[in-house]
């Protein structure tokens, strides 16, 4: 039987260096122009830190800056999962954080490309994802930038950065989008996909969020989790089926805060955004975690019924 086609369309979004399209940012990028324009009268900072929401532009911005920096796409050192290597310099594709051996790497590549007498720029996306060796090798390059470098780190959850390295940078707190710049965003990438004003309230101003949502069906998924949710007849099992869904790819665990929004359960927030994290940072298992926040979001609407 051959398989069941998809009635939802596919669709296909830049990726941040391909997307010369910032929308929002303009306080940031403003600053970053004023900086970089005045870097004969005022040296730049060498550490700029974009930190915020996933979703909101963040690497775009960043990858906008190392273009002005530099001047060509390809032309600046980037540390991401994308790039992540092993101790033998081979690709490694199985990981969940951005090994020593990639900062490593890019340093050595950096210290034959310093008598170029140019300015060079590192992209680093993100900070989060960095294992703790590699954050402290990246430290000790903080401490002693090289001359005529900007590091641009794309920092997703600040507490998740180590305090020295922050303390190094010039921190830039990127604010969610606005949903006038959601709906131009949705306008210019999916014109044809129907986005509704819950879709965007719900995005928390991450169009990244609205992105994984169209893409990968989570639209659908989040109706089926409020439902299980909302069903008191619903078992363990029904809950772990919606886990299942929700744990291979965690483009969708943004879902989970958005039902502890849904249902006003606020007290849920700071527990389940720990257990989303852990997923990546101690290689918690995804179904194990998801099951356990949904199960608590359960737990909580039973009791609010029995009071």
């Amino acid at each position: 039987m051959a398989p069941k086609k998809s009635s939802k369309p596919m669709y296909k979004y830049p990726a941040p260096i391909d997307n010369d399209e910032l929308v929002g940012h303009a306080d940031v990028w403003n600053r970053f122009l004023d900086a970089w324009n005045a870097r004969d009268v005022h040296p730049m900072h060498p550490v700029w830190m974009l930190t915020g929401p996933r979703g909101i532009g963040k690497a775009t911005l960043a990858y906008k800056i190392a273009k002005t920096v530099y001047g060509n796409v390809g032309d600046f050192f980037i540390i991401d999962m994308a790039h992540n290597i092993d101790e033998r310099g081979k690709a490694k594709t199985d990981g969940k954080i951005i090994s020593v051996h990639t900062v490593r790497g890019v340093i050595e590549k950096m210290q034959l490309s310093s008598m170029s007498g140019r300015w060079r720029a590192v992209v680093i996306d993100s900070a989060d994802e960095l294992s703790p060796a590699a954050a402290n090798a990246l430290l000790k390059l903080l401490e002693e930038p090289p001359a005529q470098t900007l590091f641009l780190l794309v920092v997703h959850q600040l507490t998740s950065v180590l305090p020295t390295v922050r303390s190094r940078a010039r921190v830039e707190k990127m604010r969610p989008l606005t949903i006038s710049e959601l709906r131009e965003l949705c306008a210019r990438f999916i014109p044809n996909a129907e986005i509704s004003n819950e879709t965007l309230r719900l995005a928390n101003g991450s169009f990244g969020r609205i992105a994984n949502l169209e893409t990968l069906g989570g639209d659908a998924i989040f109706d089926e989790l409020i439902a299980t949710l909302e069903n008191q007849k619903s078992t363990a099992s029904d809950l772990l089926a919606v886990a299942r869904k929700i744990a291979p790819d965690n483009a969708l665990y943004g879902i989970l805060l958005d039902a502890i929004s849904h249902f006003g359960l606020a007290e849920l927030y700071p527990d389940a955004t720990i257990k989303i994290a852990n997923i990546s940072r101690i290689n918690l298992e995804p179904e194990t975690a998801i099951f356990s926040i949904i199960n608590d979001m359960k737990k909580c609407l039973q009791t609010r019924i029995a009071i």
